[in-house]
């Protein structure tokens, strides 16, 4: 299996007051394409600290992350952001949809800011594949949670991106939502070889997730499945 994102030998501190805090220790992580892995651990582990590191937006103290086998984390800020755009994918709790634009807009954003063509081929079957085709002329006020986390995923998956971020994608979601958003999240993560890390709370989810990593006190363990 081909590796889409590492983390090779990162430490991130922080400094406060007269003293340096070491949030997330020495850690290495792999995520191979076609994998789903959750991430957990308790409020003020390093969970943010490790998600914002893997996804360029904060610079590790120390180590290095590669993203597709290239360095990403020495690049500048703008060289980042430009990644990001192309290659990265993020679900977020609340759903991060932009209240003024439907969900087919949310989706044609992307080809505006980046001048590219519409893919309408791959828009509808994301559409279809994630039963929100009825849906697309909708603003996110309108759909449920369910609808909103679906529509969220299309428009994760829609640049085809390598990896894709989910932070606690069904907090707000009753028991059958958050199942049926965490069953598509790795039905389309196999089938399009992404990597997908999901940062959770919901431990009904893990059996889902090929890998589960556990963070506590900044360290990095994978839990052992049985």
């Amino acid at each position: 299996m081909k590796p889409l994102i590492e983390m090779i030998g990162v430490t991130k501190d922080f400094i406060q007051g007269d003293n340096i805090i070491r949030a997330l220790k020495e850690t290495n992580f792999t995520a191979y394409e076609g994998e789903l892995i959750a991430i957990v651990g308790p409020s003020g582990s390093g969970k943010s600290t490790f998600l914002t590191i893997l996804g360029g937006l904060q610079k590790p103290t120390t180590g290095r992350v590669l993203l597709n086998g290239k360095p990403f984390s020495d690049l500048d800020v703008q060289e980042k952001s430009k990644i990001r755009l192309d290659s990265i994918g993020f679900i977020l709790q609340a759903s991060n949809l932009i209240p003024f634009l439907t969900i087919k807009e949310q989706m044609i954003l992307y080809n505006k800011i980046t001048k590219t063509k519409i893919n309408q081929s791959w828009m509808n079957e994301l559409f279809l594949k994630l039963d929100v085709e009825k849906l697309k002329n909708k603003y996110p006020n309108s759909l449920s949670g369910g609808e909103r986390q679906r529509a969220a995923i299309a428009k994760a998956l829609y640049h085809q991106p390598s990896v894709i971020f989910a932070d606690e994608p069904t907090a707000s979601l009753d028991t059958k939502k958050a199942y049926e958003v965490v069953k598509l999240l790795a039905k389309e993560t196999k089938e399009q070889k992404k990597a997908t890390i999901m940062v959770t709370h919901d431990e009904r989810m893990l059996e889902f997730c090929d890998k589960v990593y556990e963070i506590t006190d900044g360290v990095l363990t994978e839990r052992q499945r049985t």
